[in-house]
């Protein structure tokens, strides 16, 4: 039984006044196992970001379903989503979004302190990630005080320390430099090796590359998927920029 099971998902937005209607995603169907490393691709306005939201809990699809762990999202009543995405989803974005008047501790903190827990209970907790993330020095520290690089850490840091099911990444090399960029990934790869789920959306062929298997989204479709089995990170960066030229030129579908 996968982790994640989505199924025949559709996303239909309408206009203000009702006349329009935008198809966002048109039937996307996929599963993601228990410890996998899984790469969302697609050209802007590809559905992409509106998938992310919906496996977020932070929209609904308009039909279809999404079971985590067997459990359907969008059927999960309003007052018991934020208490169910704190418990079950962990969250790495592409601004960071820590609060520059708290401290990089407290950031981290915040999941926890709104589940009820005592502060002994959350620095026992945030010890062996703090040591794992190599931020022990910095938690003192505010935001503002601190590199991008080591912001995301912090961020990641908040992510694992619920222990989530899943974590769900948006672009989250996309305001990191080259090094920071690849310290990441390979930060990344680490914490799905100690057995975490990741799904990450992603524009960056690079980042793409260090996933277990690459979604592509054309149209509001899954469009084509790659397995990285044996292949090197180099390989398979290679493999996803043909993917993506066929894409952006309007290639035929791919087997």
């Amino acid at each position: 039984m996968p982790l994640l099971d989505v199924k025949n998902v559709k996303k239909v937005y309408t206009t203000r006044f009702g006349g329009n209607h935008v198809q966002a995603l048109s039937n996307v169907s996929f599963s993601v196992e228990q410890g996998e490393y899984v790469a969302i691709m697609g050209e802007s306005g590809s559905g992409k970001t509106t998938l992310l939201n919906i496996l977020a809990s932070l929209d609904k699809p308009t039909s279809g379903e999404l079971l985590l762990n067997e459990k359907n999202i969008a059927s999960i009543k309003e007052g018991e989503i934020s208490a169910f995405r704190r418990d079950n989803l962990g969250f790495v974005f592409q601004d960071f979004n820590l609060l520059d008047t708290f401290s990089i501790e407290d950031n981290i903190f915040l999941p926890l302190v709104l589940s009820g827990k005592s502060y002994g209970e959350m620095k026992k907790l945030i010890e062996p990630i703090a040591r794992k993330l190599g931020i022990e020095e910095i938690l003192k520290k505010f935001p503002y005080e601190v590199s991008g690089g080591q912001k995301q850490r912090a961020a990641i840091a908040r992510a694992l320390i619920t222990s989530p099911q899943l974590i769900l990444a948006d672009e989250p090399t996309g305001a990191l430099d080259s090094k920071a960029t690849d310290d990441l990934l390979k930060l990344f790869s680490k914490i799905n090796g100690g057995g975490q789920t990741i799904l990450m959306v992603t524009h960056s062929t690079r980042a793409a590359s260090h996933a277990g298997r690459v979604l592509f989204i054309k149209d509001g479709e899954v469009f084509h998927q790659i397995y990285k089995g044996s292949m090197s990170n180099e390989e398979m960066y290679k493999k996803i920029s043909d993917t993506l030229t066929i894409i952006t030129t309007g290639g035929a579908k791919l087997e």
